[in-house]
């Protein structure tokens, strides 16, 4: 297995494949580069490098007890583009991985090192709701996820895939089995503590300046049902913030739309590359 080692001794993981224009993939909250899979296999059949890491504390990356916040996971991302070297990239990030690249094209995706960003059911700007954020989501929603993941982390990363995540829980939906197990053998790959400490950093972080400041191409993608990240107080209000930003939503679909869409989203991602 191929690692980068940041600063601080901690260990990334990260797989690359192929050759070409390099696609980077930021996976969401508690998972790994492995809920990926669609996209990488997709983009490395269309002739493009895709590379995917699993953020410090999360899948095969080490355990660190520290540093599970949105400065960190950014700089690790620096640390990673300058081992492999990356130039003229496209950085991808679902949900959490969305914030991370928001932040790391904003603070370290200068000097050629970024083309284009996508943001897919993405956290920015700020998810959590305060009197600069009234339409956020209420502080007692994550201190559920707080509560939940202590007492039983296992069957809440059950519930979340099961439920709302994949909009498994809509009437007329099908379940996805094998889905749901993937979910929760990803996270529970992880540490928890990382876990628990990376909800404030999903939550909390404001990545407003960060919007501001990017200069290259952002698409962003997001699911009309989203109910993990609820578009109204995320892309709708994001798309407002970018200097080049374009907005495509989609009817019904949820968070996880990358997976249970792959096809449509492929097709867009590969459009908005090509473009």
């Amino acid at each position: 297995m191929s690692f980068v080692t940041t600063q601080d001794g901690t260990q990334i993981f990260y797989k690359d494949w192929g050759s070409g224009t390099p696609v980077v993939f930021h996976h969401g909250w508690p998972l790994s580069a492995d809920d990926w899979d669609a996209q990488m296999l997709f983009f490395l059949s269309q002739g493009y490098r895709v590379i995917a890491h699993d953020r410090r504390g999360h899948g095969r990356s080490s355990q660190s007890p520290k540093g599970h916040e949105m400065d960190t996971y950014a700089a690790d991302v620096a640390a990673l583009a300058a081992h492999l070297d990356l130039k003229g990239a496209i950085h991808v990030g679902h949900s959490t991985g969305g914030g991370e690249v928001a932040r790391y094209v904003a603070r370290h995706g200068g000097n050629g090192r970024v083309a284009k960003a996508v943001l897919i059911g993405a956290v920015p700007p700020v998810m959590v709701k305060s009197a600069s954020n009234p339409g956020g989501l209420p502080i007692e929603v994550f201190d559920g996820f707080r509560k939940a993941l202590v007492a039983n982390r296992a069957q809440f990363f059950r519930d979340v895939p099961a439920g709302p995540f994949y909009g498994f829980n809509r009437q007329g939906t099908e379940t996805i089995p094998g889905v749901v197990d993937n979910w929760w053998r990803q996270g529970m790959m992880g540490s928890a503590q990382a876990h628990y400490e990376c909800i404030k950093a999903f939550s909390e972080t404001d990545f407003t300046e960060d919007l501001k400041r990017i200069e290259v191409p952002v698409l962003l993608l997001h699911g009309e049902d989203d109910q993990i990240v609820p578009i109204d107080d995320s892309a709708r209000i994001g798309i407002k913030l970018l200097r080049h930003g374009t907005l495509k939503t989609y009817p019904g679909y949820p968070h996880g739309m990358a997976t249970t869409h792959a096809d449509v989203i492929n097709a867009d991602l590969l459009a908005f590359i090509k473009g």
